[in-house]
């Protein structure tokens, strides 16, 4: 099966970097029914900085709204999903590197039953260049 490589949207936010304050939010996104395709977290100074990836952005901007949740201005990212190989994300850094397009950020796991996972960001004046060498959809 070949890779699924799409365009999304992503929202970030700073929280404080405090025990409960990752499990407050995203407890109140999905009691507002926020189904999320990918989710990071990752200190950054004294704080710590969350990445949401929904899947439906609508019902993500009504429940952050609704639960007075303060997110940065939507951008794009990538989510990259295939069948587990030794050359699956280096592939995926390989086509860009070929476009001179930088990898900002990337996060990629195994998602069991032999599939893998990604997500990855390039700077947004990139983003419908790397968009078209992924033949993101």
């Amino acid at each position: 099966m070949a890779d699924n490589i799409r365009k999304v949207a992503y929202f970030a936010m700073d929280i404080p970097n405090k025990s409960g304050e990752g499990a407050r939010v995203l407890a109140a996104l999905a009691a507002a029914g926020v189904n999320l395709l990918a989710f990071s977290g990752f200190p950054s100074g004294r704080k710590a900085q969350l990445d949401f990836i929904p899947e439906d952005v609508a019902v993500f901007k009504k429940a952050v709204k609704a639960a007075k949740i303060k997110t940065r201005p939507q951008k794009f990212g990538f989510l990259a999903q295939g069948d587990d190989r030794k050359v699956a994300v280096a592939g995926l850094l390989t086509t860009l590197a070929a476009k001179n397009i930088n990898v900002t950020a990337i996060d990629a796991v195994s998602a069991g039953a032999g599939r893998y996972a990604a997500i990855l960001w390039v700077n947004p004046k990139d983003v419908n260049k790397a968009a078209k060498a992924l033949g993101a959809r």
